[in-house]
């Protein structure tokens, strides 16, 4: 049978990063994936720019069942290093918003960089494990192969069309190992028929807000779709938003509602509040507002308790999603595998000596912009010293 120091299962982001550590180490590597392309949420992320890593990465950006697990990970392996790593290879990079990095050219460019420090390990792409036995007796459909260290790098539910599927929580709890209950995480929300209905009609319309629901808040664009609401913000909150949970939106986080019906007043008095309120929002989000609060007078006749209750739809919007998209659109996975079972340093099972589990297998999830990458590139990277 074949023999390998270190099998890892799942060529993604945090499976090529502990090959990488792992093999400067001189340590045989074999990784094995079951799609016949290597790195395919690393070419599609980042509307195929790659979003690699965050410069703000904290400990604070992660949602985990223990806020400290992240922390020994993270602070080895730190942004700069991986953009390091990125430029020793030529590749130029911008920064957007929020310390967000991406290429400046495709997110191929990341794969086939990750695949050239790779050289000198095997990687059995388009290969169905087909069952992981005692001793670390790999099953695949090229044959057995036992492994001394074996890693778990097979990602989480989200995007089920490029083969993501809950293989490494099967292994996780086939070992003994606690799994967490998982979710959709980074994904749109959906509403009802009746919220549907004034959706539909803003369908397209994006705007920049304040989005709050249990203990998150989150300032970025707002997106309304056919199916409810999307984009940054909803995304985000996506991940703390628990059914029965209502939104609390601040479509104007800049203010300036008061001010510009002053104005208004002295303007144009005589003007309906829809055609004031598309001085400041778009007109069909404008007639959205307008007519959710139901006055039909001009700007002149608004009251003060007019002026309140306006401004109250306006800054503390409270909607009620029913559900998510799901994994087909989620870009993470929330929950997995507990990482009270897992050594924060080594991301080696606490009761299994020599299995691993790294990346979004593990209950670890980042917010949106290059977080959940820098978890993949840390906590690989945590492994592959020790494997």
């Amino acid at each position: 049978m074949d023999k390998r120091d270190v099998v890892i299962i799942g060529a993604g982001a945090a499976g090529m990063m502990c090959g990488i550590m792992a093999l400067r180490r001189g340590r045989s590597v074999l990784i094995i994936d079951h799609a016949h392309k290597i790195g395919e949420k690393i070419r599609i992320s980042g509307g195929g720019r790659c979003n690699f890593t965050n410069l703000g990465t904290q400990a604070a950006h992660f949602l985990c069942s223990n806020p400290h697990f992240v922390k020994s990970a993270l602070g080895r392996y730190r942004p700069q290093d991986f953009v390091d790593l990125v430029e020793s290879h030529g590749i130029t990079w911008h920064e957007k918003a929020q310390g967000q990095l991406f290429c400046d050219g495709k997110a191929t460019q990341i794969v086939e960089m990750l695949k050239a420090e790779l050289a000198g390990a095997e990687i059995w792409s388009g290969t169905k494990v087909e069952s992981v036995e005692d001793g670390f007796v790999v099953q695949t459909s090229k044959g057995a192969v036992r492994a001394s260290s074996l890693v778990i790098a097979s990602g989480g539910k989200s995007i089920p069309k490029i083969g993501a599927s809950g293989f490494g929580f099967d292994v996780a709890q086939q070992f003994g190992l606690k799994v967490l209950d998982t979710r959709a995480g980074l994904v749109p929300l959906t509403f009802g028929a009746q919220d549907l209905v004034d959706f539909r009609e803003m369908a397209g319309v994006a705007v920049p807000v304040s989005v709050s629901c249990g203990a998150g808040r989150f300032a970025d664009d707002l997106l309304f779709t056919h199916r409810g609401l999307s984009g940054p913000a909803i995304l985000q909150i996506s991940s703390f938003w628990r059914e029965g949970m209502a939104l609390e939106i601040d479509l104007l986080p800049s203010g300036g509602l008061q001010e510009a019906l002053m104005d208004a007043r002295v303007e144009a008095g005589g003007q309906a509040v829809q055609t004031m309120l598309a001085r400041l929002f778009p007109k069909k989000l404008a007639r959205f507002i307008a007519g959710r609060y139901g006055f039909k007078g001009t700007i002149s006749d608004l009251s003060k308790a007019d002026i309140s209750a306006l401004e109250a739809l306006v800054r503390a919007w409270n909607v009620h999603p029913i559900g998510t998209e799901g994994y087909r659109t989620a870009e993470v996975t929330l929950g997995g595998v507990c990482s009270d079972e897992l050594d924060a340093k080594t991301m080696q099972a606490r009761n299994v000596p020599g299995l691993f589990f790294i990346g979004e297998v593990v209950d670890v999830t980042g917010w949106l912009g290059g977080y959940n990458f820098q978890w993949a590139w840390a906590s690989g990277a945590a492994a592959g010293q020790v494997v």
